[in-house]
């Protein structure tokens, strides 16, 4: 049946689902990260994106059903980026973080007893992270390619210096299965340093913010610091149910003579178990706070006053109660 009944017709701009609630939220994100969307072929991307266009302007061919809107919608958004429209590379992708994520947190979780292991997971883990990371930034916030080549070596150097730093100490001062949690304790603390580094501009020039109709305010450095805080805390989040209670299970499973013999299983075990938490977990962290972040204008105002100012005259004076922006993922 073709849509054509005004009252029928999707706001491909808008998610599905309402966004005040974390169930809502939680369904979106689902929707849109669903790692099956990562076999679409290039093509069919792009066809997405021309029926997201063509329905956006009312001018969708008359055959088209409600169905193929929504999973055009789908495939478009978890490709392009929310901001810029431009087609994401697959690796950084958030429908990526589960095939991606397991591989590598299962190969962190297996080989974390020596430090060239730990070592080179933490640099493949981090240089994952920048990517998806660079990818899902704020597109009004570009970063040049020096900042971008600083911002990847700092951040992968913070991620082997707390994983070193952690594995000796917890070698001196821990039991063997607390050193299980020095993949955890070294991806956590890398985070807070990966993703404000390949966000610096962010912070340094603050992201656009718009009132409530997408009219855009001005800029807000505030703003960024709120968005990439709650990022880092669901990038932590994301990881943490794998990274925490796996440990457990392998510690378990280990007594058993059985299981300890068929040592070759038991990173395929971890890398398939962590693939079950991340396909709850990706959607769930990405669900904790809004897509569209709020912030009060009169705490620009008390902790901003030069880009209160600025916003004051852009707009002659007249200025929503509150400012959105996109927090990134």
């Amino acid at each position: 049946m073709a849509i054509k009944v005004e009252s029928d017709r999707i706001d491909v701009d808008k998610p599905l689902w309402d966004q005040s609630t974390f169930v809502g939220r939680f369904k979106h994100f689902a929707f849109v990260t669903d790692p099956t969307t990562c076999m679409t072929s290039e093509d069919d991307l792009d066809k997405a994106k021309k029926l997201v266009e063509q329905y956006r302007l009312g001018k969708e061919p008359a055959s088209t059903t409600r169905e193929q809107i929504i999973y055009a919608k789908k495939l478009y958004e978890s490709a392009f980026h929310p901001d810029s429209g431009e087609k994401q590379n697959l690796f950084g992708r958030m429908s990526f973080q589960v095939p991606g994520g397991m591989l590598i947190t299962g190969a962190m979780l297996q080989f974390y007893r020596t430090v060239p292991a730990i070592v080179f997971w933490q640099w493949v883990n981090q240089s994952f992270n920048a990517l998806v990371n660079y990818t899902n930034r704020n597109a009004n916030s570009p970063l040049s390619v020096t900042q971008l080549g600083v911002s990847y070596v700092s951040a992968t150097s913070s991620a082997l210096v707390a994983a070193i730093g952690f594995k000796g100490f917890l070698q001196k001062h821990a039991s063997p299965f607390a050193q299980r949690y020095v993949p955890f304790a070294a991806v956590a603390a890398a985070n807070c340093v990966n993703i404000p580094l390949m966000r610096q501009n962010e912070l340094i020039d603050g992201v656009s913010v718009q009132d409530d109709k997408g009219n855009d305010i001005g800029k807000s450095r505030l703003a960024a610091v709120k968005g990439i805080s709650q990022v880092a805390f669901s990038r932590i989040l994301m990881a943490a149910p794998g990274m925490l209670v796996l440990p457990v299970i392998m510690e378990k499973l280990e007594k058993y003579p059985w299981f300890k013999r068929m040592s070759i299983l038991h990173a395929p075990f971890q890398t398939m178990a962590v693939g079950c938490f991340l396909m709850i977990m990706v959607p769930t962290a990405c669900s904790v706070f809004p897509q569209q972040c709020s912030l009060d204008i009169k705490t620009i105002e008390r902790f901003e006053p030069e880009a209160y100012s600025e916003m004051v005259k852009k707009n002659s004076g007249k200025l929503p109660q509150k400012v959105y922006f996109n927090k990134g993922l």
